[in-house]
């Protein structure tokens, strides 16, 4: 049976992502849902470490757009826009040329992927029920995943069309998704369910099986990499507290 470890919202933040991979230990194939860059302060060599992974599925999230100036600046807040500013004049050709290739959404395995919703790939939030009915009608398949939100989450259709449950992920093992589901595998680089650890999942498609899980990594040291290149305290303060 495969192993597909699903990762979203590294948001530069190399240590985190280093974490993640060794806790995921041995896997087929690695699908990141967008948000490479931004925030943190490895944009390049996330990229770069990004790129090894095996049968990699990428897609470009809205980090990654405004990186490529797909996307005014001025539609982020002032932070993150400085942010977004030291991360355009660092960037590597390298680094800006793979970007530029991702697609905004993609269908592999009977899976929807996307880093903000289905229905707006990019941009849109899902962070509430009538959100998410109204994006089941924008795909077909059996799952949807989707990041964005930074929050590990999962919208699941029942009895049909005519009912919807939210529920936040359970964190003591993993669960079978029979229904029809939107999941969200919470933030490697960046967590905002006020839980601080790195977040992942492991699906497992031919039993319809998704594993979330958490790894603790050096936060302190990003941090600090964060405050001596200059940019938001916010941003590395935030990233104890996962909010």
């Amino acid at each position: 049976m495969s192993r597909i470890l699903v990762i979203s919202d590294i948001h530069a933040n190399l240590t985190a992502l280093e974490a993640v991979i060794e806790a995921a230990g041995s896997v087929d194939a690695v699908w990141c849902l967008g948000d490479l860059v931004g925030y943190g302060p490895d944009p390049n060599e996330c990229i770069a470490l990004v790129q090894t992974l095996p049968n990699l599925v990428c897609l470009l999230g809205n980090h990654d757009s405004a990186a490529l100036g797909n996307i005014d600046l001025e539609a982020f807040n002032r932070e993150a826009r400085q942010s977004a500013r030291w991360m355009k004049s660092i960037l590597s050709k390298e680094s800006v040329e793979f970007l530029a290739s991702l697609p905004e959404r993609q269908i592999i395995a009977n899976t929807t992927l996307a880093h903000g919703s289905p229905r707006n790939p990019v941009w849109e939030y899902l962070l509430d029920i009538y959100t998410a009915m109204v994006n089941f009608g924008y795909f077909f398949n059996h799952l949807c995943l989707v990041g964005h939100t930074h929050m590990p989450t999962a919208f699941i259709e029942v009895n049909g069309a005519q009912d919807l449950e939210y529920r936040m992920i359970p964190l003591d093992g993993p669960m079978e998704v029979r229904d029809r589901a939107i999941l969200n595998p919470g933030s490697v680089g960046q967590p905002r369910d006020h839980d601080p650890r790195a977040a992942f999942a492991i699906l497992h498609p031919e039993e319809n099986r998704w594993d979330p899980r958490r790894v603790e990594y050096d936060i302190s040291s990003v941090q600090e990499r964060i405050y001596n290149l200059g940019l938001p305290r916010r941003h590395a303060l935030r990233l104890s507290q996962g909010w």
